[in-house]
């Protein structure tokens, strides 16, 4: 008998894409965040199974023509989780118990999305609402009461192989 390695579920918010894709910037905080992506990117993709999802897909859809057209390339071929009513339920929780802002309420579908499916991880640059630390234990026990395991909430960079 031999131990199998389990993949880990890493769901991509449309931050992570937009950094992966976007011009270098010229603020030094978000050019390093783009560069860390790129590194995950190319690091540590084909080691996790990738989801992203409806709202991935529209999100990556608006704005320049030709940036859309990068987003799309990227995300093409990677699995699409459903905009679920479980996961409707659950991000109207989050709204409701004050979890996530009601103005932020697609921060709160991501969450949703990626919690309902089981998902390991959820990748963002979203730290207004997603990757924020004062609102991370608010969202796990809202998930939690209503069933869920919330996936780790992180950067690329936290979830660099060392």
């Amino acid at each position: 008998m031999y131990n199998q390695i389990v993949r880990a579920k890493v769901y991509i918010e449309t931050s992570v894409i937009s950094y992966l894709t976007a011009r270098p910037s010229r603020d030094l905080i978000v050019a390093a965040n783009q560069q860390v992506t790129q590194e995950w990117w190319q690091h540590r993709l084909a080691k996790v199974d990738v989801f992203i999802s409806q709202l991935v897909m529209s999100e990556s859809d608006s704005g320049d023509a030709s940036a859309v057209a990068k987003r799309r390339e990227v995300i093409a071929g990677f699995s699409t989780l459903g905009i679920t009513p479980e996961a409707i339920m659950l991000a109207e929780a989050l709204v409701a118990q004050k979890a996530i802002p009601r103005q932020a309420a697609e921060d709160a579908l991501h969450i949703a999305i990626a919690t309902v499916n089981g998902m390991d991880y959820l990748l963002t640059w979203n730290f207004k609402h997603i990757a924020n630390a004062v609102m991370r234990a608010n969202v796990e026990a809202v998930c939690r009461m209503n069933g869920y395991e919330p996936p780790v909430i992180c950067t690329p960079l936290e979830l660099m192989e060392v």
